[in-house]
Order: structure tokens, then sequence, then C-alpha cells
């Protein structure tokens, strides 16, 4: 019988790879996937799942705190690219994790433990106890986080949900929300640093991008570039970037 599970990731191409490597093992069935952490809260507990596909890192909600409002019989993979602290804490539990990028032996091994869990007899109790570790170690859900744009006397405060992207441009930083730029203190380094948890990454000495935001990586005559989800805006890619890149979007 096949596992029916879900997938949540804050980055449309993560999903994209992911799906397509469980599809391959023809051990599971994909039941949906989502990119925002409330739609899959409003989506899952109408599903029948066997497991979830949990990213750690995401901003709003993170992995931590949707796992706490998911269904106790819905058993969790979770995913991350950096929370090494994560990884120590589940060591010792009925929950798996997978390191970013997903590779196919490693999960190969953990649909075996999935399977062997769900045949157990006692799986109910070991998920139990694990959901009740993960909900002791969540945290509060936080306010959302926001940055200042100063204009002469006037100053916007901007959530940090809306932007796209931060870049440097005529000594001035500025972060993109939507068809507006915001003028912003902090230089592009320091905001890399701010921000990385959050899912921003340096795509060039000049740009930090949403990860989420990008929905296209495509090669041409001037060099690499990535397209965000407003389907018009595209950004270039340093060379030597490319390969982290590409590990951060969990690309082969």
């Amino acid at each position: 019988m096949k596992r029916r599970v879900f997938v949540v990731d804050d980055e449309a191409l993560a999903i994209k790879r992911l799906a397509r490597m469980l599809e391959a093992t023809g051990r599971v069935e994909l039941a949906g996937s989502a990119t925002d952490p409330e739609d899959a809260l409003a989506r899952i507990p109408g599903l029948a799942l066997d497991a979830v596909f949990l990213d750690i890192s995401m901003p709003g909600l993170d992995g931590f705190q949707v796992a706490r409002r998911l269904p106790a019989t819905v058993m969790i993979v979770f995913t991350t690219a950096h929370d090494e602290h994560a990884l120590r804490a589940f060591e010792v539990n009925a929950i798996d994790y997978l390191m970013k990028p997903v590779r196919d032996d490693e999960l190969g091994r953990s649909l075996d433990k999935l399977d062997r869990l769900r045949a157990s007899a006692d799986a109910d109790a070991q998920l139990a106890a694990a959901m009740a570790r993960i909900a002791a170690m969540a945290p509060a859900a936080p306010a959302p986080e926001r940055i200042a744009s100063r204009l002469g006397d006037k100053i916007q405060l901007v959530e940090l949900d809306r932007i796209t992207h931060f870049f440097a441009e005529d000594k001035l930083t500025y972060a993109a929300a939507g068809e507006r730029n915001y003028i912003v203190d902090p230089p592009i380094a320091e905001l890399e640093e701010r921000y990385a948890r959050a899912g921003f990454f340096r795509i060039h000495r000049a740009t930090l991008v949403r990860l989420a935001a990008i929905t296209e990586v495509h090669a041409g005559v001037e060099g690499t570039r990535v397209r965000l989800a407003d389907g018009k805006t595209e950004l270039p890619v340093a060379r030597d970037r490319m390969r982290a890149l590409k590990d951060r979007l969990g690309l082969a």
C-alpha cells in the first residue's frame, strides 16, 4: 500500500524536486503540497495522510510551529538546509529528518523508517510522545517582522514578508515590495546576516533575494538569472553563487 504524503516548503522549486523524487520511488502517493504554512494547516486535516515532509526554516510559521498544530496521527519528516541544532534534537525521536539537498538514499531510509513505525504495534504511542516533545520545544508564533524605511522626516515600516528582494544601487540599499522600492539603512551584507534565517539568500554582491519568491532559474547569453513570482522581475546570479543557490533550492 502506498503511503499518502504532503510536502510543505516555502521554496516552490524545493517542493517540485522533492515531489519528483517521492513519486519516483513508487512507494508514496503525493496528496498535495503548499508553500504557505497557513495554507498547509488549513488543508492537511481534511486529508488522510501518513506523513508530512516539512521544512524547518520558513518565514511566518516555522516547521516546529506547524508541527505543533498538525493532527497527532500524522508523522513528520523534517527537511532542513542548515538547522544543525534541530538535527541533534531529533536524533533520538521517532520522527525523521532529511538534509537539503535531499539524496535518494536518504529519502529511501526515511520511507523505510516510516513503514516500520506504521507497522509497529505501538506506533501511535511513539508518535504521540514525539509530538509532545515537539510541542514542548516549539516557540510561540512571533509577531511579523518589519524593517524601517526612512525618507526625510518620514519613517515607514515595511513588513518583511512583503519583500521579495533587497538590492544596492547608487550607494543606497532598497527593499523591493510589490510595485514599490523602499530605501533602507542597512547595507546588503548586514541584511544578509540578519535575514538568512528568514529565507533570504545573497545571489550577487548587490542582491539579496527571498528564496520563496524564485520561480525560475535560467541560463542565457548574459549569464544565469532568476525570475521572481511577479513574472517580470529577473535578477542576475553571480557565477560563484550558483552552486550554493542550487543547494538552497534543492536542485541537483
